[in-house]
């Protein structure tokens, strides 16, 4: 029997399979107005795609708590009424198809107020519909981007309680996993890492100090998120500085805290806080990172990063490397991934019924 296919239980909800969805920003919604960060017949055409296609979990692409949390104008938002009505039209149909809808919950730091990446990504002033920066610590992401406005305790206090409006507002919208994004070097991922946290307060130095504000996030959302759904934590496993930012050490020591503190899978993925570093791209590059928070911590995790094939992401969880894989681009390529998968690896899969004329 195929471990891809097999259902994956965490808490009190079951996965029908292992082949989930990665959150990628679709920069589709309206950039101001009383429609700004509201999913539309885009979003819903995208996701919904996907959860015909057998995808057994899809995260929503990473939306913003804030206004000023948003990576471009043209993000999805979860800070408001109208933007959770929108979210209730995905994931009812999600459900419908036997696909469980999550959500990644996110504060771009000082990466936020960028154009959309097919018109370049650079930094969009207020003219552009654009704000100034937060982060850590006023230190630019590159040569060309704002220097954020570092956050005091007070506004590091108030964005964990938007972390927490944004879960109770995840909830009724209907999302059944709530993803917090520690990942790509936004917010919470730019407080971990010494490359971009040069604070001397108690969010800075040392690693528990760095570690602070994450953990104060993941303890608030867990407080309001139900105890018998599971939360997800995304993390980029290095920084690939070597030893002058994030490690894959510090991830092992983090999530073993993650765990502690009631996140139930690590979603692993690698860089973004750095700019123009090399990073060793190539099929699975980055399992290992997975394989070894899950090896040394016993937290579940879920493999991401250039997993296209059927049976590479077979053996990853038949191999223990990961309990599920995250697909991205290739789920881009083909929203049918998991059935075609299914029927390579001579696997069960739901079908819709308008299109059991397909199997």
């Amino acid at each position: 029997m195929s471990a891809l296919f097999q259902p994956y239980t965490l808490r009190s909800l079951t996965i029908p399979n292992r082949a989930w969805m990665a959150p990628m920003c679709q920069y589709s919604a309206e950039v101001f107005g009383p429609n700004a960060g509201v999913a539309n017949d885009w979003h819903f055409t995208h996701y919904a795609a996907r959860a015909t296609g057998g995808t057994g979990l899809i995260l929503v692409e990473a939306t913003a708590i804030s206004p000023e949390g948003r990576i471009s104008p043209a993000d999805l938002g979860i800070w408001n009424d109208t933007q959770v009505e929108a979210f209730r039209r995905i994931t009812r149909f999600l459900k419908d198809q036997d696909t469980v809808p999550g959500i990644q919950l996110a504060h771009a730091g000082r990466k936020a107020s960028t154009d959309r990446p097919w018109k370049g990504g650079a930094p969009v002033g207020a003219d552009d519909h654009g704000w100034q920066p937060l982060g850590p610590s006023p230190v630019a992401f590159d040569t060309g981007h704002p220097v954020p406005d570092e956050l005091t305790t007070a506004q590091i206090r108030d964005i964990v309680g938007q972390f927490t409006d944004a879960a109770l507002r995840a909830l009724d919208a209907g999302f059944e996993i709530a993803e917090i994004h520690g990942a790509h070097g936004y917010l919470i991922g730019e407080f971990l890492s010494p490359h971009s946290n040069h604070r001397e307060d108690e969010y800075g130095g040392s690693f528990e100090n760095r570690a602070r504000f994450p953990l104060e996030v993941v303890e608030a959302v867990r407080a309001v998120w139900p105890e018998e759904l599971p939360l997800f934590f995304r993390i980029s496993a290095t920084d690939w500085l070597d030893d002058a930012g994030w490690t894959a050490d510090d991830t092992v020591r983090f999530a073993a805290l993650l765990k502690e503190h009631g996140v139930d899978l690590l979603d692993v993925s690698s860089g973004g806080n750095a700019a123009r570093v090399r990073i060793p791209t190539g099929p699975g590059y980055q399992v290992p990172f997975a394989a070894r928070v899950k090896a040394e911590t016993g937290l579940p995790v879920a493999a991401v990063g250039l997993i296209t094939e059927a049976e590479q992401a077979e053996k990853i969880v038949a191999n223990e490397e990961a309990d599920a894989v995250l697909l991205g681009r290739e789920l881009l390529r083909n929203p049918s991934w998991a059935r075609s998968a299914a029927r390579e690896l001579g696997a069960e899969i739901r079908v819709p019924q308008q299109y059991h004329r397909s199997v």
